[in-house]
């Protein structure tokens, strides 16, 4: 029986999580009672915790982690300042007059939000505030209009420079370290979160064209449901590259700097942060009040985050001293498909995991588990860490209980049945099932362009 305790460690925190109680304090109070127990019984060796102030200052003088804040830091200052809602008016004006145009104007304007924000909520919730009205008041189909904007809202789990992507490109380096220690490799190779930036940026680009093309294609194969704009009448240039060339630019700035190798991303997300702020003071769009706003969210988003990660430190230490990676190691070794099967498993446990938890508690309690285990089997670490992020992304769309769903749910329109909004995700799932299946089949999607820039 004591062998399970990990298991029944792991499922004991899940039940907890789905009962509403806070993540963070879950995570180490869980942790905490078990450990107490398994010290009284002796089934539990206390110097694991000992080793806790050291991760703890390891968390702290992570310079990689300083990203955190600053891009959520331009993200929100993005969101409160309107100048998204700018972006998505100019690009819905140089495409509304097509069809489907202003459905191509959402997956675009969708794509460069969720790269600031990297948040799904964040971005879904204000996808819906902004274009869902517009888009059901012009004509087009309701399952059309919401599955589109969940979609766009997922993809923040993939494109760079994503919130998403630095955590998880921190947590695999740490994985892919102590996976080569375990292998008696004492001068390991190193993953970087700008290495997973490069991977991402195929298959991201990949999906967001597909997403393209089913809107396109829906459109012309059903015209009345995805009509053109009628109330746009002449496009003025002046305000449409006002609207357009700010915020494009500073987003090319902030990866294509990570990509050139000019800037870590640390470096990249203070110029991001400091050029949305610089962006919204020029437009005379942020005020005293509105910074106020700005600085309190971020804090608000940023302590969610750190504590979450402590709290998955200290489980992560008391599911070790229980044995619970010996525990996983033995199960994988005796899986039948060697290292495939294990992937799959793996990939269908952080599946059934992303209907009740959010990605920043399955990069931070999952991951370092099962990350070590896979990767000391020969997977590439860039591989597997854009696997785990389309795998989030697509959890996140599933009915019934996609995140995506309930958060554009609370923004939508009451009239709006439930029904039209996991008709529309549909076809978006299937899509990046498509992606799944080609980056498992072509691992080189994800790999050959960081191998290209890293060679240069």
């Amino acid at each position: 029986m004591a062998e399970y305790l990990p298991l029944l460690l792991f499922a004991t925190v899940c039940l907890i999580m789905m009962a509403g109680y806070p993540v963070a304090f879950t995570l180490a109070g869980t942790a905490l009672v078990f450990a107490v127990g398994g010290i009284l019984s002796g089934t539990f060796d206390p110097a694991y915790l000992g080793a806790f102030p050291g991760r703890l200052f390891g968390t702290l003088s992570n310079t990689t982690l300083i990203a955190v804040p600053l891009f959520i830091l331009m993200g929100v200052i993005l969101e409160k300042s309107r100048i998204a809602e700018e972006l998505l008016g100019s690009m819905a004006q140089l495409l509304g007059r097509l069809r489907g145009g202003l459905g191509i104007s959402v997956v675009l304007v969708g794509m460069l939000l969720a790269a600031s924000t990297g948040i799904v909520g964040a971005t879904v919730v204000t996808m819906g505030l902004l274009s869902l009205p517009s888009m059901l008041q012009r004509g087009y189909n309701p399952s059309l209009a919401t599955g589109t904007i969940c979609a766009t809202g997922t993809l923040g789990q993939i494109i760079p420079p994503s919130i998403a992507l630095v955590l998880l490109g921190d947590i695999l380096s740490s994985a892919y370290t102590q996976a080569q220690l375990n292998m008696n490799i004492f001068n390991p190779k190193t993953v970087s979160v700008g290495d997973l930036f490069m991977g991402a940026i195929v298959p991201g680009l990949l999906l967001v064209c597909l997403y393209l093309l089913y809107v396109a294609g829906y459109a012309w194969l059903k015209p009345e449901q995805a009509p053109p704009a009628s109330d746009i009448e002449r496009i003025e240039t002046g305000p449409l590259l006002r609207g357009l060339l700010p915020p494009l630019l500073l987003i090319a700035v902030v990866l294509g700097s990570i990509l050139a190798g000019a800037a870590t991303p640390t470096e990249a997300a203070g110029v991001g942060a400091t050029g949305a702020l610089l962006l919204a003071l020029l437009r005379g769009q942020m005020d005293r009040a509105r910074l106020r706003e700005v600085v309190r969210n971020t804090m608000e988003v940023t302590c969610m985050v750190f504590m979450i990660l402590i709290g998955a430190a200290v489980f992560s230490l008391v599911f070790r001293g229980f044995g619970g990676e010996e525990l996983i190691h033995g199960m994988f070794e005796q899986m039948p498909g060697g290292v495939a099967g294990a992937t799959l498993v793996v990939m269908l446990v952080i599946f059934l995991l992303g209907f009740i938890l959010d990605f920043i508690e399955i990069t931070f309690v999952v991951v370092p588990i099962v990350g070590p285990i896979l990767l000391a089997m020969g997977l590439d670490p860039v591989w597997l860490g854009i696997m785990i992020a389309l795998n989030l992304q697509t959890s996140f769309l599933t009915p019934p209980f996609g995140f995506a769903l309930f958060y554009l749910r609370g923004v939508a329109p009451p009239e709006l049945p439930t029904a039209a909004i996991y008709r529309g995700v549909i076809p978006f799932i299937i899509i990046q099932l498509l992606v799944l299946v080609a980056l498992w089949f072509w691992p080189e999607l994800a790999t050959w362009l960081p191998e290209q820039l890293q060679n240069k």
